[in-house]
């Protein structure tokens, strides 16, 4: 049993968001929110609700409680990236790139594998 979740054009840079994606992949669901938790990034929060959704569903469709879980797939895709232009010195410009993550959570039960 699987069940996912996937937060879309997140406003991090995907180098960034895997940086606390990696913590919690492979870990059961109650240690992946405790890990988050107390997590001291901006994106941990984004990561946590994803987490919640991806548990949530598994509840509600297959009738499985979330302490049987565990984050069984992970990972960050890189979203569209925003052009923007910031003045330079002698009438240049300099682009700013503002870029987006898609992150995808899977969490399953441990009888499967």
């Amino acid at each position: 049993m699987e069940a996912k979740a996937v937060a879309r054009y997140v406003r991090v840079s995907p180098r960034k968001a895997r940086i606390v994606v990696d913590l919690v992949r492979g870990k059961s669901v109650v240690r992946a929110q405790e890990i988050l938790a107390y997590t001291n990034r901006a994106i941990a929060e984004c990561v946590e609700k994803t987490l919640n959704s991806a548990v949530a569903n598994a509840e509600n469709v297959h009738n499985v409680r979330a302490d049987l879980l565990y984050v069984k797939e992970a990972f960050v895709n890189e979203g569209p990236t925003m052009k923007r232009i910031r003045p330079r010195a002698k009438g240049s410009a300099a682009r700013i790139r503002k870029r987006s993550s898609h992150i995808t959570i899977i969490v399953a039960t441990r009888e499967e594998d």
